[in-house]
């Protein structure tokens, strides 16, 4: 199945279910479109995925996770956007923008005042994040309208559609989590109040948007936080978003207090789809496409989990680093499975406090080198990239990187 075409409910077509997952690109210059970010997606797009998602794209200046995030607020990078999307959609691929806004997880240097449903800061993480500012109802009315902005000029600049990101503990994940949101308007308290702002936003974007442009969802399974959004309100919401006509959900978990979606275990077969026990309960209340992103490394995973039928797309991330063509060496029987080690110093309080942000950098780095036009390099040691990011960006570098 997994070179089996797949038609959405608008009648596009994907040409096989290998979905390429978003990581943190960071290859933007002064937060818009780059020509490494252009190259990256080059050769990802011939090397034969069907779809391809961004990494983020935010709809705000003021709502960046990372220095070097694109920033998408108006239509003065029109002709880098055009080339992006060209790129992308090479070889019958789809392009998909992720748009985000980070809310409270922006960092200290990034935001001095970081925005939020409710004035709960990040707990742990104060060295990293301001305490959070909560957020206006006019705030919240101009910033459903900039996701909507974001969404229409990506649809002008030729993406095939966007994804709406509201997992990972950003400000849509707020929204929904019970633990973060803590407001008593029409913005928090029930489940229906804590999804307003996610529907709000996929109805501003259907109403600035063509019906041949895919919008689709980033949804928690659970934010793995006591009091915070479970998988019960996850299934909810995912049951509304596939009444109100979504074309597609993307599954996966966790938020930076709790950040399962940085998950890197030992392999095994069950381990391979981290959330795919969860996708078995959304399929029950949902035909809407489902994509699991998250560990698959082998390609009998990949095909196991397709014919079981719980998912539709096979949601790939790292290995497309180290194996920009995985989706053509598979079809073509040359496939060997990506072996992903930890990486690591081998000094355990460096390993301890930095490790997330080392895996997240070494993979960036990847990405900066196929950006480059050059191979990747799987042999560069956890040491290069910790010395990379203090020489490039201060210790302030060691504080940006997330998923």
């Amino acid at each position: 199945m997994l070179f089996t075409s797949f038609t959405f409910t608008n009648g596009t077509q994907a040409k096989n279910r290998f979905f390429k997952a978003s990581m943190e690109e960071q290859l933007a210059v002064d937060n818009r479109p780059s020509e490494k970010l252009i190259h990256l997606y080059d050769v990802w797009a011939k090397g034969g995925a069907g779809v391809l998602l961004t990494g983020n794209v935010m709809v705000s200046e003021d709502g960046k996770g990372s220095p070097n995030d694109v920033v998408l607020t108006n239509e003065r990078d029109l002709p880098m956007l055009k080339r992006w999307a060209a790129a992308g959609t090479q070889k019958d691929a789809l392009l998909i923008m992720q748009i985000n806004h980070a809310g409270k997880q922006s960092p200290k240097n990034i935001s001095p005042q970081p925005v939020a449903p409710s004035a709960v800061p990040l707990s742990g993480m104060e060295n990293f994040f301001h305490p959070p500012r909560e957020l206006q109802t006019t705030e919240i009315r101009d910033l459903i309208t900039k996701f909507a902005e974001t969404a229409r000029i990506a649809e002008r600049a030729g993406f095939s559609g966007v994804e709406i990101h509201g997992a990972h503990g950003y400000l849509i994940s707020q929204f929904l989590s019970p633990h973060h949101n803590r407001r008593t308007d029409e913005w928090g308290g029930s489940l229906t109040n804590r999804m307003r702002f996610l529907v709000e936003i996929y109805h501003a974007i259907r109403a600035t948007t063509t019906p041949h442009f895919l919008v689709g969802a980033k949804l928690n399974s659970a934010d793995f936080q006591k009091g915070g959004f479970d998988e019960d309100e996850s299934v909810l919401v995912i049951e509304k978003m596939s009444e109100l006509g979504i074309d597609f959900i993307e599954i996966s978990g966790g938020n930076y207090e709790s950040p399962a979606m940085l998950s890197n275990k030992p392999s095994s077969q069950k381990r391979e789809a981290f959330f795919l026990d969860y996708a078995k309960k959304a399929r029950a209340v949902t035909n809407v496409p489902l994509i699991i992103t998250g560990g698959f490394r082998s390609q009998t995973a990949m095909s196991d989990a397709l014919t079981q039928g719980d998912l539709d797309f096979v949601g790939i991330a790292r290995p497309l680093t180290l194996v920009p063509d995985l989706p053509n060496q598979i079809e073509q029987g040359i496939y060997q499975t990506v072996k992903l080690r930890p990486i690591r110093t081998g000094v355990k309080r460096i390993d301890g406090q930095l490790g997330s942000i080392l895996e997240m950098g070494w993979y960036m780095y990847q990405m900066e080198r196929l950006g480059r036009g050059k191979s990747p390099k799987p042999t560069v040691s956890a040491w290069y990239i910790l010395f990379r990011t203090l020489w490039q960006s201060g210790k302030a570098g060691l504080k940006n990187s997330r998923a």
